[in-house]
């Protein structure tokens, strides 16, 4: 950082206590460190978790929290001055990309990852400072963080906040499935990384059915591409299973080898995903709680059936994935809200109780902030 900057941002003193305005001092810049001027960092409910939920931050507080940035290179160590002034989008998982797990293809299983608001001060600030290693570049974007990228209508520098993680873990939870077109995909939670996994099964070909027990999520789930929307209360014990199977035969897609992605975070609907199980079926997943449910691993034997678990997102994926988002075949703005970064409190509040049926990414004050 150049000797006059200062970051100012919100800091988790400690946890079940509310956010405190924070500033930190410059320092010098490490060789392989960027300044990243936050256009917008996205809210999200793993941010509730190291706040409220007793789920632990690996730096422990304080510090500041935020892990879905997008932003320009304010400033640079020496190794990496060539960055300066580019538009970027920071994964919310950096591998180190040096040790036997980054050079086996397991970079999401780093030992030495850098996740920013876990491992080090995160987006809720006007600035941060984060290791160069996988940042993504946002091509033909310019100074201008609320200028349109790629057409009249497209998203800003600052709706690709949801990129960092939610757009980004729900695309790589999709290919990781194996999921191919014409098979059968079921998103269990339409939340900020449902609704994105949804569109990115819709992307493959898939037909996609959606499970939520939010009703405005499931009156807007024909927009990120499902074609069924269900309400799991509705449908108890095997209804659910069999309402979707009944679907399936009337949508001529296949009985058997069905992707479920569990992205709710929530007992009930790992419940409900694992009721879904198929023969041949894949369950994927994305959602996280730290409460234990109770379920037959035996119904992955007797299915001939597997489980696969999703942390975050390799940063290869990310030009490809932008790619899409800015060629408008993934949406990001329609299920976004910008909201100023010094309202963070009533914006969390808004997440605890389910009152922002969008995802919230919080602008650094001074900066616009509208739907």
């Amino acid at each position: 950082m150049t000797a006059e900057t200062v970051l100012h941002g919100w800091e988790m003193e400690a946890p079940g206590m509310p956010l405190r305005r924070t500033e930190r001092p410059p320092r010098a810049l490490a060789a392989d460190e960027v300044l990243v001027r936050v256009a917008g960092c996205g809210l999200c409910h793993t941010d509730i978790g190291f706040l409220d939920d007793g789920v632990r931050t690996r730096r422990p507080p304080p510090l500041i929290l935020g892990h879905e940035i997008a932003g320009i290179i304010e400033d640079a160590g020496r190794d990496r001055r060539a960055r300066i002034g580019e538009a970027v989008v920071v994964p919310a998982v950096l591998p180190c990309g040096a040790c036997a797990a980054c050079a086996s293809g397991r970079g999401m299983t780093c030992r030495a990852q850098v996740m920013p608001g876990n491992d080090c001060d995160g987006g809720f600030a006007d600035r941060v400072v984060l290791p160069d290693r996988g940042i993504c570049r946002v091509p033909d974007a310019g100074s201008d963080p609320d200028a349109p990228l790629g057409g009249l209508a497209g998203p800003t520098l600052r709706h690709l906040a949801v990129v960092a993680d939610a757009v980004s873990t729900a695309y790589q939870a999709v290919a990781r499935s194996g999921l191919q077109s014409g098979d059968l995909a079921i998103v269990v939670g339409l939340g900020g990384v449902g609704g994105y996994a949804a569109q990115a099964a819709a992307g493959k070909g898939a037909v996609v059915v959606a499970v939520d027990v939010d009703r405005e999520r499931l009156a807007a789930a024909g927009r990120s591409g499902a074609r069924l929307a269900l309400d799991p209360r509705e449908l108890a014990g095997r209804r659910l299973r069999e309402e979707v199977a009944a679907f399936a035969k009337s949508s001529g897609a296949p009985q058997t080898g069905w992707t479920i992605l569990e992205c709710s975070g929530t007992p009930a609907g790992q419940i409900a995903a694992w009721g879904l199980l198929v023969p041949a079926a894949t369950i994927m997943v994305v959602g996280f709680t730290l409460v234990s449910v109770d379920v037959r691993l035996s119904n992955l034997m007797a299915l001939d059936a597997r489980a696969l678990g999703n942390w975050g997102c390799s940063p290869e994926l990310y030009p490809e994935i932008l790619e899409k988002v800015l060629a408008g075949s993934i949406d990001v703005v329609s299920g976004t809200e910008l909201r100023p970064l010094s309202s963070i409190e009533s914006a969390l509040e808004d997440v605890r109780r389910r009152r922002a049926p969008k995802r919230l990414v919080l602008v650094p004050t001074g900066a616009g902030a509208t739907a």
